[in-house]
């Protein structure tokens, strides 16, 4: 089975620093209609999500559950779902004890995807990572999958760096554009 793997926050949605609100939440221009193709085409769909604002005491697992929640209503109102959201709340430098330490599902380390890969039964050389930092590729290729860097978020300082994407495109649309052509020809 294949998938798309998305880096939350300047991927799907505008990158704002620490979302600690629902409301904070947007989608950024395209998301929800390129996620929807990839749906339409077969995809399964999991965002893939660090979130140290958990460990930095900003917010709860509980808050950040209603905020993803958030998210997943936005795409939904235009017709599109994930199939799963996994997020790494832990963060070497955080402030709460439990959440303070490093583990194997914080970026660029691939514990989400492998989670994610484990209970939905795919096969990673046929998944894709997207995002827009080093950390969410480095994931993408330590998991064995393909990368797509986007120039949203982060992403247009990330693209100076030596990045080893497969490909770089200006948004998630282009980035879907791009790989919903190649897997025509395939």
């Amino acid at each position: 089975m294949k998938a798309v793997f998305l880096d939350r926050d300047g991927t799907i949605v505008i990158e704002r620093g620490y979302l600690t609100a629902p409301g904070q939440v947007e989608l950024l221009p395209g998301a929800a209609g390129a996620i929807a193709l990839l749906h339409k085409a077969g995809w399964k769909l999991f965002v893939v999500s660090n979130q140290a604002c958990v460990a930095k005491g900003l917010i709860t697992e509980e808050e950040l559950a209603t905020i993803n929640l958030r998210m997943a209503a936005l795409l939904a109102a235009e017709g599109a779902e994930v199939d799963g959201i996994y997020c790494c709340p832990h963060h070497p430098e955080g402030v709460l004890p439990q959440y303070t330490l490093q583990c194997s599902c914080r970026k660029p380390l691939p514990g989400m995807l492998e989670q994610a890969t484990a209970e939905h039964g795919l096969d990673l050389a046929q998944c894709v990572m997207i995002g827009d930092t080093q950390s969410d590729l480095e994931a993408g290729r330590a998991a064995g999958a393909r990368t797509i860097l986007v120039l949203t978020g982060k992403g247009r300082e990330n693209a100076m760096q030596l990045h080893g994407a497969n490909h770089i495109a200006d948004d998630l649309p282009a980035a879907v554009a791009w790989l919903t052509a190649i897997n025509q020809r395939v």
